[in-house]
């Protein structure tokens, strides 16, 4: 896959609720008819099961609650995107927006490795496989100040590490989207890519990819679920790729939103530039496969009961260890 780049790089199942309760009663007691009528619009609630939730209702990326909800604000540097450049935890801001809390990633250069600051929220463990995952993101075609033209990316994905180059347990699912070019291409370009391993040096990929050469800006809903059989990717409702068995992961993932510059050769002027990307929501479903529709019926449940976040999926075991931000880089 001509891309440059490493970051981190059954059919839906119908779940039936039967309900069967009867009551055998005497033979004067047929039907039980003086019971109380049932609540005929009773109060929407989440779907039982194992699920993480986030509605992203923060202060700032040091607020604590980010932490216990086992969210981190990367701080480091490495890759991937410009070498040098530096991962900046305060780029990772909330805001109201219409009584929704929404979180910003804000991507910033001058043009030089020094002045250049990514951003990256990522999960403390990885405990994500099978199941749905689905998220709300507002991509953005231009810079909210500065001249245009950077080669950015700006994502919503899960990925587990590489124990070794070219290791069979390695997986990792994107949605990345490229609005000025990169990686070969040289106008607006959306991803989605599953891996089934790679090699960072030198380098090489096991990936099955689908691509879509338009613009995305705006808020789309994002939402990739995994069974025993394929991977499969919906944008805004609709099927948008579907990968085969070959890419299922073997181990368990962790979640990431992240926004980084490609390379400084888009643009080269030294005045400051910034990009925004922005998240509504995250919604990890374990072991279920939900429609894109039971997506958004499953978060306006949360949203009308005013649960902002729930995490009952448990830890993976021995293998739920913290993820890596980056990864290696390379070449797509």
């Amino acid at each position: 896959m001509s891309r440059e780049h490493r970051a981190r790089n059954r059919r839906p199942k119908t779940i039936a609720a039967v309900a069967a309760v009867t009551a055998l009663a005497a033979a004067g007691l047929a039907a039980n008819a003086g019971a109380a009528p049932a609540d005929s619009d009773p109060a929407p609630k989440p779907a039982a099961g194992e699920a993480l939730f986030d509605d992203f209702n923060y202060t700032s990326h040091d607020d604590p609650k980010l932490a216990e909800h086992g969210w981190s604000a990367r701080a480091t540097t490495g890759a991937p995107g410009v070498p040098g450049a530096t991962w900046a935890p305060e780029n990772i801001t909330f805001a109201d927006d219409g009584g929704n809390s929404i979180m910003n990633l804000e991507t910033s250069t001058a043009g030089t490795p020094e002045s250049t600051e990514h951003s990256e929220l990522l999960s403390d463990s990885m405990k994500f496989k099978n199941g749905t995952y689905a998220a709300r993101v507002k991509f953005s075609d231009e810079p909210k100040s500065g001249p245009d033209g950077d080669r950015l990316v700006q994502t919503f994905f899960s990925l587990n590490d590489l124990t070794a180059p070219m290791a069979d347990d390695y997986s990792e699912y994107d949605f990345e989207y490229l609005p000025n070019g990169g990686w070969g291409e040289t106008d607006s370009v959306l991803f989605t890519t599953s891996y089934e391993t790679y090699n960072p040096d030198p380098w090489e990929t096991v990936t099955q990819q689908n691509s879509s050469r338009s613009s995305f800006a705006g808020w789309h809903d994002l939402v990739f679920t995994i069974d025993d059989s394929n991977i499969t990717y919906y944008i805004d409702g609709q099927e948008f790729a579907k990968h085969d068995a070959k890419y299922l992961p073997e181990r368990p993932m962790g979640l990431y939103f992240n926004q980084w510059l490609i390379d400084l050769e888009g643009q080269p002027a030294t005045e400051e530039r910034s990009y925004d990307q922005q998240v509504d929501y995250v919604l990890h479903v374990k072991d279920e496969v939900l429609s894109p529709e039971e997506v958004t019926s499953k978060v306006d449940a949360y949203r009308e009961a005013g649960t902002a976040f729930e995490d009952n999926v448990p830890a993976a075991g021995a293998s739920d260890a913290k993820p890596h931000g980056g990864a290696a880089s390379g070449k797509r």
